[in-house]
């Protein structure tokens, strides 16, 4: 590894804003690489700018073009190309915050000279609502030990809401080649998958309390806008699947208790995402997928399937019937309202 950090900007028609988010990274230095991932743009400059920021910073910044394979291929050649002992995924929408960022590479760079690197980094992110001009920071006081090394188990509760994104994650590199991670293509909501695979494999965590990752949402066009959401019902269904299968969580949770309580908790809110959208979509087809997932879970695990089942947000999103379906659909709005989640 010749570079501290690798950073993989998936690009997909994003020559609009793409070029704020490279500023951001470039305050990083030489101690970083960027790789901007051309995911077959066609409808604008993405790519030619792509190279045109390649031939700018031919020491950091490096353009991979390939054919549209969705956001988790992007992050896929990141992996396979980078050459930065921790890996950080950015999206072309988003920028990191450049005074946060010059702390948290000084920090990384002692991570780098130790025998056994730290594996697992994390920082805090900031939602910021297009829709109403506010902010809200996603931070883990509550959670994590603050500049220090720890394990799992030295973490505490997560509030409701609260779970690890992708934006507030930085991996070590070659753990995520070690654990396997490969995300699929043409498949929304991978980040997911890239945040819970690896967590079994981390034995060292370091928590900034720095607001690094900033984070638009509320466009009406983003993937996690809802009635978008709703329509890749099966995208999702698809990554939840692909998490079940990742873990034994419930062995997990044998032996590493605090680390197998939030995996089994981030498991259950990704089956109530996929319960209360495939209701909101409200076709046979999504409340079909909807029995297929609580099944697989069921098969692939009948004391997981029991934990999750009857936690109350499912409780709350899986009411039967025709009028059960509205209120579910009622009370996740009211939630999302409270804690703007999306």
């Amino acid at each position: 590894m010749d570079k501290l950090i690798t950073f993989a900007v998936p690009c997909y028609n994003s020559a609009d804003y793409m070029d704020h988010c490279i500023e951001t990274l470039l305050s990083a230095g030489e101690d970083a690489e960027i790789i901007l991932v051309d995911d077959g743009s066609a409808r604008d400059d993405t790519p030619a700018k792509c190279d045109e920021w390649a031939a700018k910073h031919p020491d950091i910044i490096r353009a991979i073009h390939q054919e549209n394979g969705g956001h988790g291929e992007g992050v896929n050649q990141g992996i396979r190309h980078a050459r930065g002992l921790y890996y950080k995924v950015v999206d072309s929408d988003d920028w990191l915050d450049t005074d946060a960022l010059a702390q948290v590479v000084a920090k990384l760079r002692e991570f780098a000279a130790m025998p056994a690197p730290v594996d697992l980094l994390i920082a805090n992110y900031v939602y910021e609502h297009v829709e109403d001009n506010t902010r809200k920071v996603m931070g883990y006081k509550n959670v994590f030990p603050t500049g220090q090394i720890f394990t799992w188990d030295s973490i505490r509760h997560f509030r409701t809401s609260q779970y690890l994104l992708m934006h507030s994650v930085i991996y070590r590199t070659q753990l995520l080649r070690d654990c396997g991670l490969e995300l699929p293509k043409h498949t929304f909501y991978v980040d997911n998958i890239f945040v819970y695979q690896p967590l079994p494999f981390v034995k060292t965590l370091y928590y900034m309390d720095l607001d690094l990752y900033r984070y638009f949402i509320g466009r009406a066009d983003q993937s996690v806008n809802e009635s978008v959401m709703a329509g890749r019902i099966d995208q999702q269904v698809r990554v939840t699947k692909q998490m079940i299968a990742a873990h034994d969580v419930m062995a997990i949770k044998a032996t590493q208790p605090r680390l197998g309580r939030y995996m089994l908790n981030y498991l259950s809110m990704m089956m109530s995402i996929s319960s209360i959208f495939s209701v909101i979509a409200n076709t046979p087809q999504s409340l079909g997928l909807r029995t297929e997932l609580w099944e697989y879970l069921r098969q692939k695990n009948a004391a997981l399937y029991r934990r999750c089942r009857y936690k109350a947000t499912n409780v709350g999103t899986n009411i039967p019937g025709y009028q059960g379906r509205k209120l579910s659909v009622g009370l996740y709005r009211l939630a999302r309202k409270i804690y703007k989640f999306n």
